[in-house]
């Protein structure tokens, strides 16, 4: 394979790359806990989006139970985000695992 082609098909990926990562901007992952009780909702970027908290969930005698959801929403929030970047930048470099991404 000639030095040409080879950087004609980064180009190509490095493109394609680009565009997966703006698609997955606009995309969103849900992870509920406790039945529903908190939600967290974060995009491609892994920038948290919404986080919803039933009122029936808030005790002012235990902050620390609704600490504890918080932080279980957003962590499974961006486990599911991880994912999902995984899977289609993987799509992307056929498997390839790059630095950053």
């Amino acid at each position: 394979m000639d030095m040409r082609a080879l950087m004609k098909q980064a180009q190509q990926m490095q493109k394609q790359m680009q565009e997966t990562q703006e698609q997955l901007a606009l995309r969103e992952v849900t992870a509920e806990v406790a039945g529903g009780q908190v939600v967290a909702v974060m995009n491609g970027r892994h920038q948290l989006v919404s986080l919803t908290i039933r009122p029936e969930t808030v005790d002012p005698q235990d902050v620390e139970f609704l600490q504890d959801l918080v932080i279980s929403a957003v962590n499974e929030a961006v486990r599911r985000t991880d994912e999902m970047v995984e899977k289609e930048m993987g799509a992307v470099t056929g498997g390839l695992k790059l630095p950053g991404m």
